[in-house]
């Protein structure tokens, strides 16, 4: 599919900044959207401008905590706003950003994913859904969210996935040939992952070895969702993408 111009809401962010590189890179016109370039989707401050002329949206913007409530108004509002300024400026599509067990959660951040998701796929505009396992980058935060030498972290089997890969996957789903066409009911929703199982507090020990930080693992029941996560919750599907660099290749990476 021949695409020229993206509009890519949360540009500014973790995921955001790949997006426009990758579309960049790829010799797309990108039109960032976020407050820090003077659009704001939840009040509309800027939109209008910002969506002329586009022809696919990136929706990779987010709530900054895992409050169920606010993430929730968020999303609703957010992507009220995105396809209805999309349908106006005559957008074609948008792809959104979602994670990777949302549609077996029940409380916190992951059910106002159920709710972002959903907004999309009832908009008016064509929408597809790319589900992703957490970010290595992730890692970090969960150290952060931590003070003093010792931080606890869930032994949640996962399968990290760089940023990066997800960004790529992301552009690669929105310029597919159909993209515009909505998926058929039951089809599995595409997901990306990192090419290596293993569980959160082995990933955050080998970052707080770095960063002089003990890391004690622990069961995280006090996380929503702790129990399905602990299952397996967090793991790709058998038709998931694979891809990126492994937690350890991508942390030397860093450095």
């Amino acid at each position: 599919m021949s695409i020229s111009r993206f509009a890519v809401a949360g540009a500014t962010g973790r995921l955001g900044r790949h997006v426009v590189d990758v579309l960049t890179e790829r010799g797309h016109q990108v039109v960032p959207m976020s407050r820090a370039t003077g659009v704001d989707i939840i009040t509309g401050k800027g939109l209008a401008e910002a969506l002329a002329g586009a022809d696919v949206i990136i929706d990779v913007a987010s709530w900054h905590a895992s409050e169920q409530r606010a993430a929730t108004e968020f999303f609703r509002t957010a992507t009220h706003n995105l396809h209805e300024g999309g349908r106006r400026a005559g957008v074609g599509h948008v792809v959104a950003m979602s994670i990777i067990g949302v549609d077996k959660t029940t409380a916190g951040f992951g059910a106002a994913q159920q709710v972002h998701e959903a907004a999309h796929l009832s908009g008016p505009l064509p929408a597809r859904i790319l589900r992703a396992a957490q970010f290595h980058e992730f890692v970090g935060q969960l150290l952060d969210w931590q003070r003093g030498g010792v931080a606890y972290i869930p032994t949640w089997p996962c399968r990290l996935v760089a940023a990066r890969t997800v960004a790529e996957t992301l552009v690669d789903l929105a310029t597919e040939r159909d993209a515009a066409t909505p998926p058929v009911p039951g089809t599995p929703v595409p997901e990306v992952a990192g090419p290596h199982e293993g569980t959160l507090a082995e990933a955050a020990q080998l970052l707080g070895a770095r960063r002089n930080i003990e890391v004690v693992g622990v069961d995280g029941s006090d996380y929503p969702d702790a129990e399905m996560a602990a299952r397996g919750g967090l793991l790709p599907g058998p038709h998931a993408k694979l891809a990126g660099p492994g937690f350890r290749e991508w942390l030397d990476g860093q450095a």
